[in-house]
């Protein structure tokens, strides 16, 4: 079985697809060197789309995050957010790391206290969050993340009946996002910050939180410093346990290399598209990098000129930061079986190939636009180089069932029974939009860990020991 590994010359806008080779982990590369029958089996064996979890690579993205946190001098806690991917690998290994978890429902909040995350590490965030949620957050410590005044004081009384006090965060809105549904207007949390005085029994007001769209480290910064303030603000008002300020996620991964990236955006044009598709935006697949942008926050300045992190720890603030792509970079990707080729290149100049599986496994669909790294193509049948120009299709029955809108320049004819590899997909592309459509089963997931290098690969079933 071949790995293709070459790449088509870089094309013409128009003429030639062009290519977006994804970065990948020495791990990574050596999985689909030497085991590719290993890989092959495990999809025939398991299904397509198959699902490869890396937890040992989430471990190092760990490693490198409070690396960078602590070299900008920042007092920060990580929580994996939950949502980027359901595998309970993760969350074990999270545990295993002393690293947090951030959830949004009763399941990922009893998904991360069975994966051994103690309360206490656990972030609740998610918008009026159900009283069931309330009550196992209030029962184990967990730091939760309000959303209104009648949130506020849903939480007070299920702490009251509890006999606990809640440990809150109370999200406000930024001034650079005062439209977002999620969190209060400046005069909500001042009403808030009052209740909170008044309810001390039952609320524990720790800090303050927001949400962002969009990957501005900057914005971020700014968005921070605004919740320092209101942590000064509220120990005027008495409570002088406000002293942590969550920044929240929307920290990027670097896919591609940045140079190739640029150019990919200087020559984009519909027709690199089936049906000449028109996204309007992108995920930056080539920008900066987590632990890089991670940094220029916290060392963003402030007010006089000081850094954000020098400013909280003159104050007596921590951070806490929740990160999911982030962690997940590089620590998994995706294998689907070709199903069908559908040649047309004499009438429309490439192929439809499609796969075993659906574009449900890629949620970039999700949000209108395009998982853009080039598929690597896996063949039993090497044959000599070729370019064959062509996108990738579900094998469900709506005609926007696309895995990949882009024609790829693969290095030789696709045939069914070739296997087609998604790099990079562990951070929110594998599993956040799956659905039994045709009810056909969800895709299996495995952790495969490497060894030392003498052994074979070893792997389970994810949720499995």
């Amino acid at each position: 079985m071949l790995i293709s590994r070459r790449l088509p010359e870089r094309p013409l806008a128009g003429v030639r697809p062009f290519a977006l080779p994804a970065l990948r982990h020495p791990t990574v590369s050596t999985l689909l060197a030497d085991h590719r029958v290993l890989l092959a089996d495990l999809l025939d064996g398991l299904g397509s789309p198959l699902h490869v979890a890396l937890p040992e690579i989430f471990g190092e993205n760990v490693v490198r995050l409070r690396r960078a946190f602590a070299d900008a001098g920042a007092d920060v806690d990580i929580l994996f957010a939950k949502k980027a991917n359901k595998a309970d690998c993760y969350v074990s290994s999270a545990a295993t790391l002393g690293v947090g978890v951030d959830v949004a429902s009763t399941p990922e909040l009893v998904k991360a206290l069975a994966g051994g995350v103690p309360g206490h590490r656990i972030g609740v965030s998610g918008p009026e969050k159900d009283d069931t949620l309330h009550a196992i957050a209030v029962q184990h410590g967990c730091l939760v993340a309000v959303d209104s005044i009648s949130e506020l004081r849903r939480l007070a009384a299920t702490a009251r009946l509890a006999r606990r006090q809640a440990t809150v965060l109370l999200r406000s809105r930024t001034v650079g996002q005062p439209g977002s549904r999620f969190g209060m207007s400046a005069a909500e949390r001042g009403t808030a910050v009052g209740l909170c005085a008044e309810l001390a029994d039952h609320i524990g007001l720790r800090g303050f939180s927001f949400h962002l769209n969009g990957y501005s480290g900057a914005e971020r910064a700014r968005a921070a410093n605004e919740m320092i303030e209101h942590c000064l603000d509220a120990r005027r008002y008495g409570l002088m346990t406000a002293e942590l300020v969550d920044i929240g996620g929307g920290l990027p991964v670097r896919y591609v290399e940045p140079r190739i990236w640029n150019e990919f955006l200087a020559q984009n044009d519909p027709t690199h598209y089936h049906a000449a598709k028109d996204f309007e935006d992108f995920y930056p697949y080539g920008g900066q990098a987590a632990d890089q942008t991670a940094h220029a926050i916290m060392r963003h300045p402030v007010d006089g000129g000081e850094s954000l992190a020098t400013k909280a720890r003159r104050h007596g603030i921590r951070f806490v930061v929740e990160p999911g792509r982030a962690l997940l970079d590089q620590a998994g990707f995706t294998l689907f079986r070709v199903q069908q080729v559908d040649d047309r290149r004499e009438s429309d100049g490439y192929a439809i190939v499609t796969v075993a599986g659906s574009s449900f496994s890629l949620s970039e669909q999700w949000f209108n636009s395009d998982y853009l790294p080039d598929p690597l193509l896996m063949s039993a049948q090497p044959t000599a180089d070729e370019l064959f120009p062509a996108c990738v299709a579900g094998s469900t029955c709506l005609e926007s069932d696309m895995v990949t809108w882009r024609k790829i320049g693969f290095p030789q004819p696709v045939r069914r029974g070739d296997h087609l590899v998604y790099l990079n997909t562990a951070g929110y592309q594998m599993d956040s939009n799956e659905s039994p459509f045709h009810d056909a089963p969800l895709p299996s997931k495995v952790v495969v860990r490497l060894g030392d290098g003498e052994t074979a690969p070893r792997w389970r079933l994810d949720g499995i020991r």
